[in-house]
């Protein structure tokens, strides 16, 4: 598996862990980020998985940009690609290249919560419960197929801060589950239908 990530990688070091283990059932071969300060790479370095940096600004269209991530990928034989803490939404060109073999992690129960701030929702809302859900990644966001969702209660005293720092463990564990149960072949891949449109634009 190939991940994308742009910040801390906190679930990117649970897959690299798991990933570690003996007896492991999938290897990350390459981590992937738009950021090159960000601390993904950094620990991504640190397990001995190869790093590649692919910057916005240095391509033209977003077309283009997702196509170099998606050939980045691609060219180290990745048959799944893991968004870990990446912060932009992915285009058709990128989804084409992995028609039904990218997959994210959101800290909401969805389809409620998507999109930022999942946890403040969640809390301006008074909800009860809320989670995390691990999702195959189609052209909307936060709307691909469900893979795994695990509830996390929300106490009157939370605050974003410590409702995501519970959501996050469960996140960790969830994530990990998924791409072992995906690589043992008791997760199916869909096909999602993906529009062929060019890119325009940035």
């Amino acid at each position: 598996m190939a991940a994308l990530a742009s910040g801390r990688g906190t679930n990117l070091q649970a897959l690299l862990d798991a990933s570690g283990r003996a007896g492991a059932l999938f290897e990350v071969v390459v981590v992937i980020s738009d950021k090159p300060q960000a601390q993904a790479l950094e620990r991504a370095a640190k397990a001995g998985v190869e790093t590649v940096v692919v910057q916005k600004k240095e391509h033209p269209t977003r077309g283009q940009f997702d196509e170099a991530m998606a050939l980045a990928a691609k060219g180290r034989g990745a048959q799944l690609v893991c968004l870990a803490g990446f912060m932009r939404v992915l285009s058709p060109t990128f989804l084409s290249r992995f028609r039904g073999r990218v997959i994210n992690i959101h800290p909401s129960l969805l389809p409620s919560f998507p999109g930022l701030d999942a946890q403040r929702q969640a809390l301006e809302y008074g909800v009860k419960v809320t989670g995390c859900t691990v999702h195959f990644v189609d052209e909307g966001v936060d709307t691909g197929p469900v893979i795994m969702q695990i509830p996390v209660e929300v106490a009157p005293e939370d605050t974003e801060e410590t409702l995501g720092a519970r959501i996050l463990a469960r996140e960790h564990m969830a994530y990990v589950k998924s791409v072992e149960m995906i690589a043992e072949g008791r997760i199916p891949f869909p096909h999602p239908s993906l529009s062929q449109a060019p890119e325009r634009g940035q």
